[in-house]
């Protein structure tokens, strides 16, 4: 399932995905940079893959990294990439697991 719009508020900080089922997801940009799935940020490539879970956007920041969004982008019809002010911007978030990180679930038309 694909979001029919997505939005990103620097000042509250979150990340709003508004699904084509009707539901919505709000994600913290800080859990969000947390849970980055790239190979850098899981520790290599064989702690890749993984399912995304709501718990994964509680891990600690680590110090070096940034979780101030500096622009975000489409890839092709299935993912976000963002740009943090670190430089970092390796991640692809699909959208399934953008969906698995949602926190409480998601609100709103369906599972």
């Amino acid at each position: 399932m694909r979001p029919s719009r997505v939005a990103a508020s620097r000042s509250r900080g979150v990340l709003t995905l508004d699904w084509e089922d009707g539901s919505r997801s709000e994600i913290p940009l800080r859990g969000l940079r947390v849970a980055c799935p790239c190979a850098e940020c899981r520790g290599g490539h064989a702690a890749m893959g993984g399912p995304g879970s709501p718990d994964m956007l509680e891990r600690p920041l680590p110090e070096a990294w940034s979780a101030e969004l500096k622009s975000i982008e489409a890839v092709g019809n299935y993912a976000l990439q963002p740009v943090w002010s670190d430089g970092h911007s390796y991640g692809i978030f699909s959208w399934e697991y953008l969906r698995e990180l949602s926190p409480g679930g998601v609100s709103g038309g369906g599972p």
